[in-house]
């Protein structure tokens, strides 16, 4: 995630690529859909992978003179039980009204697909440091299909099947700074801020990484990152922290 900062000793454009792993634990509170009760979710690492059917993490920057460019997608699929009860009436989907009492048990595929797009000026460059504003959108969709067993001490259980999505965008505002600490290691630091009520109520995230240029074109880096989200909205709650380390290996044009 090292990117092609300074001035006489680089080209007027840079373009690095950096597929990466991100080892985070989730901590937070979900409604899979409107009307369900909200579950609280606290997973380390290992156990996000014990549901994990698929996970992929890439960011992309860009410069052209002192106009910079700033992008990051993740998509993860994961599958998780829960079960919890008894519990006051309720509506689900496919069931209908569940009377006081029931215990439900229910499997949650979980799709998520988030990407951030941010632009933005060099505003203070040399050759050892650089420091960039930005500001663009993050861009969220969560999808369920949800699985769900109703059981109550005088009526049996009954089973139904549901599929919601829903997503939002948030209006972000951040920076980026870069610091070349030898010809081989840097450091880089990356944050923003937004939401402010337009899509979710409050997200932020930030991004520290050290940095080693192994050859001319490939570097790795290692370093932490988190993304935290307050959505809350018809129904539909998805307040989590998504945090933990990351290792990349990024390949600059």
């Amino acid at each position: 995630m090292r990117p092609a900062g300074g001035t006489a000793a680089y080209s007027d454009w840079a373009l690095q690529i950096t597929p990466y792993i991100w080892a985070a634990g989730l901590e937070g509170n979900i409604s899979p859909f409107p009307r369900a009760p909200t579950i609280h979710v606290e997973k380390s690492f290992s156990e996000v992978m014990d549901d994990l059917n698929f996970g992929g993490f890439i960011n992309i920057w860009g410069r052209y003179d002192r106009f910079v460019l700033s992008g990051d997608v993740m998509y993860v699929d994961t599958t998780d039980s829960h079960a919890t009860g008894p519990l006051p009436a309720l509506q689900i989907p496919g069931l209908g009204v569940v009377p006081p009492g029931a215990s439900v048990d229910a499997d949650v595929d979980t799709q998520q697909f988030m990407a951030t797009l941010q632009g933005g000026y060099r505003v203070f460059e040399t050759l050892e440091f650089t420091a960039d504003a930005l500001g663009g959108a993050r861009f969220w969709h969560i999808s369920n299909d949800v699985s769900v067993t109703a059981s109550h001490p005088l009526l049996g259980a009954r089973s139904a099947s549901h599929e919601e999505s829903f997503g939002w965008v948030d209006p972000i505002v951040g920076a980026r700074v870069f610091l070349n600490l030898t010809d081989k290691f840097s450091v880089q630091a990356q944050g923003d801020i937004g939401g402010f009520g337009v899509g979710s109520d409050l997200t932020w995230s930030a991004l520290a990484t050290v940095n080693y240029a192994f050859a001319d074109h490939f570097s790795v880096s290692a370093g932490y990152k988190v993304v935290d989200v307050d959505y809350d909205d018809g129904g539909h709650v998805y307040d989590v922290q998504l945090s933990g380390p990351v290792l990349g290996l990024t390949y600059r044009f």
